[in-house]
């Protein structure tokens, strides 16, 4: 634990025994927490124990977003993805790190991007899984409802239809934590049964499974997240972040230092290479896989820390 501008920052802190261990610092995301992490561990900072070579271990930082998990709950409302991406890196030199790399998916692509878009002096790359890619003019058609533009090639269209069905069908979470945190998280606050509910619903829509999340992740995984949340008391805290923000997390970033881009399938949406390209532009590693979802490191950890070690090998 240390405190970052006046709140209190949890993380865990795994070195590996690696001397040459390239520093690492993973951010989760909503409704996640520290444990859709904790797989990837054992994969990142020893990877010869897991079929992997011992020069792409890595030194894992693991941090619990303010006002979620056992971090403090930020009293002022000035705890932006960009206040957290500066938070990021102070914890980063705190830690003794001249030089490491960032990764994120859901708010931690956000954070990653964000951190990208500041250049911190150490900071030598990042990797996301939820990459921000959507260009100005889909962008514009999306939020006017319309039919996917002509000229669109096929993943460009299937990227569209899945973003639309988000903001039409399954971005009500969303438009709710967003405008009324603290009415909805008291609400979830209240009641075990509803904050358990509120998550499984986000499980079901965003793992690979068919929306059928015990597929992907075990009900004792899932539970423990929940659980987490309960017990510290904040689904409020957490909704927070969106109000804050307060911004389409999907639309093209503007990054030039090197970055990666792993594309899973049950993802949100599958971010097109056309799009990748024009928002990440000095892109080092672009790969699509065949398994995983939302939850990448949690519902694939070996494939997750594969893609891991090859994003961040040309950085060592």
């Amino acid at each position: 634990m240390t405190n970052i501008d006046g709140v209190d920052i949890h993380f865990i802190w795994v070195r590996s025994k690696n001397p040459n261990a390239l520093p690492l610092i993973m951010t989760h995301g909503w409704p996640g927490s520290v444990f859709e992490e904790l797989k990837v561990i054992g994969p990142l900072t020893d990877p010869v124990a897991f079929g992997g070579r011992a020069e792409d271990s890595f030194d894992l930082v693991l941090p619990s977003m303010p006002g979620y998990g056992f971090s403090g709950k930020p009293k002022t409302a000035d705890w932006t993805p960009d206040h957290i991406a500066h938070a990021w890196d102070e914890l980063m030199k705190r830690l003794g790190y001249q030089h490491y790399v960032a990764q994120g998916g859901d708010w931690g692509s956000v954070i990653a991007d964000k951190m990208a878009a500041q250049r911190p002096p150490g900071l030598l790359g990042i990797h996301v899984n939820m990459p921000a890619t959507v260009p100005p003019e889909i962008a514009r058609s999306l939020k006017a409802g319309d039919p996917p533009p002509s000229g669109l090639s096929d993943k460009e269209k299937a990227a569209y239809k899945s973003l639309a069905n988000l903001y039409t069908r399954g971005g009500g979470y969303a438009a709710m934590m967003v405008t009324r945190p603290q009415t909805l998280g008291y609400a979830l606050a209240d009641s075990p049964v509803g904050q358990a509910a509120w998550m499984y619903d986000k499980f079901a829509d965003w793992t690979y499974s068919g929306g059928a999340p015990e597929r992907s992740l075990t009900k004792d995984e899932m539970l423990d997240d929940i659980t987490l949340y309960w017990l510290t008391n904040t689904s409020t805290s957490a909704a927070q972040l969106y109000w804050t923000n307060n911004a389409n997390n999907f639309n093209a970033v503007d990054v030039s230092i090197p970055a990666a881009v792993t594309v899973f399938p049950g993802e949100i949406y599958q971010a097109p290479r056309s799009w990748v390209d024009r928002s990440y532009h000095k892109l080092i590693y672009f790969n699509e896989v065949d398994k995983g979802g939302h939850f990448a490191a949690w519902e694939q950890p070996q494939l997750f820390a594969e893609e891991i070690r090859s994003a961040f090998r040309t950085l060592r």
